[in-house]
């Protein structure tokens, strides 16, 4: 996982990645006994520093963070329930964000910027059966961490990486995903070693009806609503080998698609068939029922490198692995139609540091024709040039060192092209400018026990 990412669920009596030495001896030996009974705590700390130097509307420094605590409990040593388990997180965050203060793009520069709140996060109970070949997870959960995603997108910073952007702006609220998870079933089947057939329905809306910040309209994280329009996801991941002469090199295809039933406004016109922009109209947007997207993500393992050890750590490092991917939703009712992003990781090249690993990545966000339309009708009806939105496109490039075991300490750099696709600029009184690209420096440290 990556800095920003929740640690994984059961990860065990001892994670050789937790930061041990943090802690005296006697609350490790403590841990550890819970965790051999089957009750296995865990804390991370993740802590952001970032700076914009250029563009967007502002400069300035901010530091934020998120505290997560978890609790995930093996039921079959607890109390003899074989292949249960349950995983409960909360998070604690503070600190400003600095797309929302500072850059007002659409793909959150750090994945953790949220309010300040403490919030529940997860709270599900999961089922196998036949030797966990089927798999049931019940309660509130979130979607990002299984569903459209790689394990070489997970090394990066930027939000979009983890969720991305397109479902975070088409979705009411946002959808299932950080700071807030929602109500739901998610069924895994594995079908083969070479197939897995991912299946899932959540409730609609990450946060209560209403106007504002949906973080506001659920800021407990307790709303627990579940009579929301569902949304439907689905996906078929399909792993396989390519051997070149030097040994096999993992590699993985997964299609999907998901379907929300509920209403969305339309991008461009009025239930009379108005523009929104037209000063003649009602400039409410009409009503179209149901959204529906298609993805595919690839995953390709292109170098790896024998087992090695750092510190007494065993670890067989992926080496350079490389990530895809492509989605599309209806531009008459999406903000964001065509997302495309990919990066490279690389790992265990770095002579005496075999852990660390170094990542670039791109993203791409296309616009939809129908939101594009519309600052054309704002031209024409207000008679002033101003700006038409196109695409919302970054770089990412990233070291992450392991300093110890649950140390990470990761400087990075992003460049974000036309924020939110090049919306006016709100300090310029005319409304006749962009916001201007964007230069991002940061650094993350993460601490995990």
């Amino acid at each position: 996982m990556s800095a920003t990412a929740s640690t994984s669920a059961y990860a065990g009596a001892k994670d050789e990645n937790a930061a041990e030495w943090l802690a005296p001896k006697w609350l490790n030996e403590w841990h550890d006994g819970l965790a051999a009974k089957g009750l296995n705590f865990g804390a991370t700390w993740i802590g952001d520093n970032i700076t914009n130097v250029s563009g967007g509307t502002g400069r300035g420094a901010i530091h934020f963070g998120r505290f997560d605590l978890s609790v995930d409990g093996d039921l079959e040593k607890l109390v003899g329930w074989t292949d249960g388990k349950f995983y409960v997180n909360a998070l604690g965050l503070y600190g400003r964000g600095l797309s929302r203060n500072y850059i007002h793009n659409l793909a959150t520069i750090s994945e953790i910027e949220a309010l300040p709140e403490a919030r529940l996060y997860n709270a599900y109970f999961e089922q196998g059966f036949y030797n966990n070949a089927l798999n049931f997870r019940i309660g509130q959960q979130a979607a990002d961490v299984e569903f459209f995603d790689s394990q070489t997108d997970d090394l990066f910073i930027n939000g979009t990486f983890g969720w991305p952007a397109n479902k975070a702006n088409n979705l009411p609220s946002g959808g299932p995903a950080p700071p807030i998870a929602v109500p739901g079933i998610r069924v895994k089947a594995t079908l083969s070693d070479q197939v897995t057939v991912f299946g899932a329905v959540f409730n609609g809306n990450a946060a209560r009806p209403g106007e504002g910040d949906p973080q506001l309209r659920d800021n407990h994280g307790l709303a627990f609503r579940v009579n929301d329009p569902p949304w439907l996801i689905g996906q078929v991941r399909w792993s396989y080998d390519l051997d070149f002469g030097r040994g096999p090199l993992a590699g993985n295809f997964t299609p999907g698609g998901w379907y929300h039933t509920g209403q969305f406004d339309d991008q461009r016109f009025t239930a009379q068939g108005a523009s929104i922009a037209d000063p003649s109209g009602t400039g409410i947007a009409a009503k179209l029922r149901g959204n529906f997207g298609i993805f595919a993500v690839v995953e390709q393992t292109l170098y790896r490198p024998a087992s090695v050890t750092e510190k007494g750590v065993s670890a067989s490092v992926p080496g350079v692995t490389a990530f895809a991917r492509i989605a599309y939703s209806p531009p008459d009712r999406n903000l964001i139609d065509l997302y495309l992003d990919g990066g490279i990781g690389l790992s265990g090249l770095v002579s005496g540091r075999p852990l660390d690993r170094f990542g670039m990545a791109v993203a791409y966000m296309r616009i939809s024709n129908s939101a594009r339309n519309l600052d054309r009708d704002s031209q024409f009806f207000a008679g002033l040039p101003s700006p038409v939105r196109s695409n919302e496109t970054l770089i990412e490039l990233i070291y992450e060192a392991h300093l110890k075991p649950g140390w990470l300490l990761a400087p990075y750099f992003q460049y974000v092209f036309r924020p939110s696709g090049g919306i006016p600029n709100p300090n310029d009184p005319t409304g006749l400018s962009r916001i201007g690209d964007a230069a991002v420096f940061g650094v993350t440290t993460t601490l995990r026990y």
